[in-house]
C-alpha cells in the first residue's frame, strides 16, 4: 500500500471518543508497526492531509510534532516529514509511548531515578489490577 493509498483511505472523527489527532498519531504508529508506512517514505504535507482528512491543519502538524518528539517520524524542513529508519524496530507503540513519557518527566524536571521508580510503580500496580495469564 503506498502513502497516498493509506491516508485516502484513513478515516478520522466519527463516533470515536478520541480526538481527531489522537486518531491519526495512532493510525500512523499502527501504519508504522504493521509496515504499511515504510522508513523513509514521506508522509503527506500538513495543508494536504489536512484537506484530505477534513480536520484543521493545526491538528495535523501537532500530530506530527507529537510523532517526531516520540521518534516514529522525523521533520526535514522544507523536505517533508518522513517515517524515521528506525521505526519499525521493536514495538513501536511501546518505543513512541517511552519517548512521550520521556519528554514528559524532562518537561516536570524529574531525575531519572523519580522517572524509572515511576515506571516500575505503574507497572506494579497494573499487574495487580491486570495480571497475565
Amino acid at each position: 500500500m503506498s502513502t497516498g493509498d493509506f491516508f485516502e483511505h484513513l478515516a478520522i472523527g466519527g463516533d470515536s471518543s478520541k480526538a481527531p489527532g489522537r486518531q491519526l498519531r495512532d493510525a500512523i504508529i499502527l501504519a508504522v508497526e504493521r509496515g504499511d508506512l515504510l522508513p523513509g517514505e514521506r508522509l503527506p504535507p500538513v495543508r494536504s492531509l489536512a484537506e484530505t482528512l477534513g480536520v484543521a491543519p493545526g491538528t495535523v502538524a501537532k500530530c506530527y510534532t507529537a510523532l517526531e518528539e516520540q521518534g516514529v517520524v522525523e521533520g526535514r524542513g522544507r523536505a517533508g516529514t518522513f517515517v524515521t529508519a528506525d521505526g519499525r524496530n521493536g514495538d513501536v507503540r511501546l518505543t513512541a509511548a517511552a519517548r512521550a513519557f520521556a519528554v514528559e518527566a524532562r518537561e516536570l524536571g524529574v531525575s531519572d531515578d523519580e522517572a524509572v521508580a515511576a515506571v516500575f510503580e505503574a507497572l506494579s500496580v497494573s499487574a495487580e489490577q491486570h495480571p497475565r495469564a
